[in-house]
């Protein structure tokens, strides 16, 4: 089947983007991984001891550079319903965590431990179609903000990707809602024309 104009113009986009080039030489699993490194620079949200949760973690870049981030003393825990590759330090549940035994499986490994931090780089499988997908990306980080509500300690911390559009300012809003301080990151390697940007509450309200 031939590509598309458009599929064709994001693999050529793809291979001379430099943040893939780079994470290539790095060793990182994804170019996401800048995104946080450069978030985590400004915010200092992931420190050494922490328990953190990575939330549609695969292929695995927040959580590959997370974990010595928290060191020996803290803890990674990602999630995702498609498969990842194994981490060191990284203890990976697969499945849908908003479901009763995949939300178990994860607060058996939190065993009782105050979460520091919720971060989430989810984003839908993309039909095209602008509308359904902003709905779509919505959903998901409203889950994440749910899922965080659940877990976080008070004075904890919550980063998630969002698409700005339709529902974007309502998000906006529910997350102040929850945490004394609510900053909108666009990192350098967050591709200029893409809607994305990274919102992160600081001191979780409880």
């Amino acid at each position: 089947m031939a590509r598309s104009k458009t599929s064709a113009k994001w693999l050529q986009e793809h291979v001379n983007d430099p943040y893939v080039k780079q994470a290539q030489v790095d060793g990182y699993r994804s170019r996401a991984s800048y995104k946080l490194i450069e978030i985590n620079k400004k915010d200092k949200l992931i420190k050494p001891g922490m328990l953190a949760i990575d939330l549609g973690s695969a292929p695995g870049g927040w959580s590959q550079i997370m974990a010595p981030w928290v060191g020996a003393k803290g803890k990674v825990i990602a999630s995702d319903i498609l498969p990842m590759d194994t981490l060191n330090d990284v203890d990976f549940i697969q499945g849908d965590f908003t479901e009763d035994d995949v939300f178990e499986q994860i607060m058996a490994v939190i065993d009782g431990r105050p979460v520091d931090v919720v971060v989430s780089d989810m984003a839908p499988n993309l039909s095209g179609v602008n509308a359904a997908d902003q709905y779509s990306s919505m959903y998901l980080v409203e889950l994440a903000l749910d899922m965080a509500r659940k877990v976080l300690k008070p004075g904890g911390s919550f980063c998630a990707k969002v698409f700005q559009g339709v529902g974007y300012e309502e998000y906006l809003k529910d997350v102040r809602e929850s945490f004394d301080k609510v900053l909108i990151r666009k990192p350098a390697a967050s591709r200029p024309r893409s809607r994305e940007v990274y919102l992160v509450g600081k001191g979780f309200k409880g």
